[in-house]
């Protein structure tokens, strides 16, 4: 490396001794806060789980969200005389069937 005057800078040992001792420290710390992954692991999993009962119970509010919005626009259409209302009423209910038999399904495959 060449400094402003175009002469090289010369590493002293002293910095060289600074660096070292640096990155060993670092190493050093790294290596005392690891943990072990199984516990982290399992840890995650009993929060996943504690948590999954409260999200069902959000999917089905939600489920039954959408089935009220979906039936008000299925009666406006209805009442306009719209053609298309069958195909309206249709992505509603699908929707609606689609969160709660995920739910359920998801509930029953991993057993929580």
């Amino acid at each position: 490396m060449k400094n402003r005057c175009g002469k090289l800078k010369k590493f002293t040992i002293e910095k060289v001794r600074f660096v070292f001792l640096v990155v060993s420290l670092l190493a050093v710390c790294v290596t005392a806060h690891a943990q072990d992954g199984v516990a982290g692991i399992n840890e995650a999993n009993e929060k996943v789980r504690s948590y999954f009962d409260a999200g069902t119970e959000l999917m089905y509010a939600v489920g039954a969200l959408l089935g009220l919005i979906g039936a008000v626009k299925v009666y406006q259409k209805w009442n306009a005389g719209d053609p298309d209302t069958g195909k309206v009423a249709a992505a509603w209910f699908g929707s609606c069937v689609f969160l709660v038999v995920v739910a359920t399904v998801i509930k029953s495959f991993f057993g929580v």
